[in-house]
């Protein structure tokens, strides 16, 4: 094994699942999937499974049963086993033959008795005992029909997807996302008059939603592993006021205070609230490839941080769109191909022209081992020359199979660099700059009076104009960068301007995107009239006003702009006790923070070895969905 870490951390707990699996009718969700996705491909799971048919399918409610040659089941779930979860249990199980049931949870037990209200000194008296789980192990024997089968009922803990070795996410917890100021409105409304919060600052555990806190409590059940894995003790430290939440409950939570007895490594585990920084969430000053691929390249179904690369260029198939679905996509993770995960993990940590070169130096040098015809070309990297390489594999299928996952990196920075939204992406970093330098020498009002050009009706729009969700991209990148407003009579007009101007381009849009339809409540444009998007606008500018204030209550780091030079992320602080930082982003990361923490905390204290965790990776576009999101305060925990 190698030096404890994310990776090593997930491929240990797959390998409990994978030595399950030997012959079984294997049904994982989505997390899980995506866990293993990362982790170690499903190529590896298939060959522990070792049967020619494919045993793999989604756990849900309509999954294919097993049948009469299909005596053993391992169910894979990210979740806690409760409610929708163990009734979808049932109902696969009752319409199979199965006599041998294993289910893994990535969730620990002591969460489970959390969650079927066992009061904690109870449960500290249960230690070493699994009664849930047992309990279970019993359900299952019913529901095969028999109580002399087997089943057993574990807890392997599933929680990363680890996309480098300094880079890993949560895909269970893809949707947690920091609170804002109206979310305090809301707690508010189950508590008495005399118990009410001021602000978000007063917000503790007790105030959450019961899923909420559940929720949390799955986080730092996993987070917790990780630390055992790791053979350290943490301290914990936040800055916000989720992660205020989080990191006390990590610190109080009763399995890791036994462990910390007994670890000889030391950690400081941060978390930090993403809403108080969402300029680097939006912006696009990050000049890094793999941010402009996750950006622009269709998202891979049942998954948050992989992306569709159309692989019917390496067919001969004609590239027209019918033809788009007859060949399975190809993807950004190579868990299984060293040769594709060094160039991944060269992208990673590159600017987008050397990332562009190192494909190319890639494509050449498989090439050349494959003896195929390469003519060599230097200079700048067109689309057009590392189509050329890639076709030189079309009609070899020993040199395909051999470079599969590198040919995939380089269709998807071919499919990255024609795409008509990465030409837009210098126009949005110029229109930031512009609005940087407006900000620092102008009143906001003065800012938004620049913005209202730009709003334009979908029959006025060209490919160079900004959509909905863009102007909306714009708008999260302003009040953020502002900071808390003072307001007064124009910043009032120029919202109103704004917000007529906004509620009348969604009335008119032909067909609402699923970001226009979560925000208006409307599913279908026939629906939206313009009482209801004048609405869903206004409470779209009071979490705007949100976003703008989210710094207010902090006495440092209050500003993430510094008037006459370049932006500037939220100061990190740097806890520098200890030889491990593990940094985690409530609410997602993008790939250019990920590498500028990597690079930056060792040149700040040479030694320290650092970890960047975070619930997802982010592409401009998918800020405005998570932040107008109405289920933050009750997650669906499957129950």
């Amino acid at each position: 094994m190698s030096i404890p870490g994310v990776l090593s951390f997930t491929q240990q707990a797959w390998e409990q699942v994978l030595a399950k699996v030997k012959r079984a009718v294997v049904y994982l969700d989505a997390a899980s999937a995506e866990s293993l996705h990362w982790g170690c491909g499903s190529s590896r799971l298939l060959e522990a499974v070792g049967s020619p048919a494919c045993y793999l399918r989604e756990f849900e409610p309509a999954a294919v049963g097993g049948g009469a040659d299909q005596p053993k089941a391992v169910f894979v779930l990210s979740c806690l086993l409760k409610g929708r979860t163990v009734e979808t249990l049932r109902d696969i199980i009752c319409r199979s033959h199965f006599q041998y049931c294993v289910v893994v949870t990535a969730v620990n037990h002591a969460v489970h008795l959390t969650a079927n209200h066992v009061p904690a000194a109870a449960a500290a008296e249960l230690e070493g005992q699994q009664p849930v789980f047992e309990q279970l192990e019993e359900k299952l024997c019913e529901w095969m029909g028999n109580m002399n089968y087997t089943a057993e009922v574990l807890h392997i803990p599933l929680l990363l997807a680890p996309v480098a070795p300094h880079l890993a996410l949560t895909p269970a917890f893809a949707s947690l996302f920091p609170l804002l100021p109206q979310d305090v409105h809301i707690l508010n409304g189950a508590r008495p008059d005399k118990r009410r919060l001021g602000s978000l600052s007063e917000v503790d555990a007790t105030a959450l939603t019961p899923e909420l806190l559940l929720q949390i409590r799955c986080l730092v059940s996993g987070l917790s592993s990780l630390c055992e894995h790791l053979g350290v003790r943490e301290e914990c430290f936040a800055v916000g006021s989720l992660s205020r939440i989080i990191a006390a409950d990590l610190a109080n939570f009763a399995p890791a205070k036994n462990r910390r007895k007994t670890a000889t490594g030391r950690a400081s585990v941060v978390f930090v609230d993403r809403t108080l920084d969402l300029t680097g969430a939006v912006g696009h000053h990050g000049d890094n490839l793999v941010e402009k691929i996750i950006s622009v390249l269709p998202q891979l179904p049942g998954h948050t941080n992989d992306v569709m690369v159309n692989m019917v260029e390496l067919t001969a198939l004609q590239a027209e769109e019918e033809n788009q679905n007859m060949v399975a996509p190809g993807c950004l993770a190579q868990s299984n191909d060293p040769a594709a995960k060094a160039l991944w993990e060269a992208l990673l940590n590159t600017k987008h022209k050397e990332a562009v070169m190192e494909v190319r130096r890639h494509l050449v040098e498989a090439a050349s081992r494959e003896n195929l015809p390469i003519k060599m070309s230097m200079g700048r990297v067109t689309p057009g020359q590392l189509t050329s390489y890639i076709q030189l594999f079309k009609n070899n299928l020993k040199a395909l199979g051999n470079h599969c996952g590198l040919l995939q990196l380089g269709l998807a920075t071919i499919q990255t660099l024609k795409h008509p939204q990465t030409a837009k992406w210098d126009n949005f970093l110029a229109f930031e700059r512009l609005l940087l330098q407006s900000i620092g020498e102008s009143t906001m009002s003065v800012v938004l009076n620049q913005l209202m050009p730009m709003i334009k009706p979908s029959n006025q729009r060209t490919s160079d104009d900004y959509s909905p969700g863009e102007l909306l991209v714009l708008l999260v990148y302003i009040y953020s960068v502002s900071g808390e407003l003072s307001v007064d009579k124009d910043l009032g007009e120029a919202e109103e301007k704004v917000k007529k101007a906004l509620a009348q381009v969604f009335c008119e849009e032909s067909e609402l995107s699923p970001l226009l339809q979560k925000i208006t409540g409307c599913d279908s444009a026939i629906n939206l009239t313009l009482p209801k998007s004048k609405s869903a606008v206004d409470e779209l500018f009071t979490s705007l006003r949100d976003i703008a204030g989210a710094r207010s209550l902090m006495k440092q780091f209050k500003s993430v702009y510094v008037p006459g030079n370049h932006t500037h992320q939220v100061s990190r602080p740097h806890p520098s006790d200890h030889p491990l930082l593990i940094l985690f982003v409530v609410g997602g990361v993008t790939v250019s923070e990920a590498k500028m923490i990597k690079d930056l905390v060792p040149s700040l204290k040479p030694g320290t070895q650092v970890i960047v965790l975070s619930t997802r990776l982010l592409k401009p576009l998918l800020i405005p969905e998570l932040l107008f999101a109405t289920d933050r305060l009750h997650p669906d925990l499957g129950f």
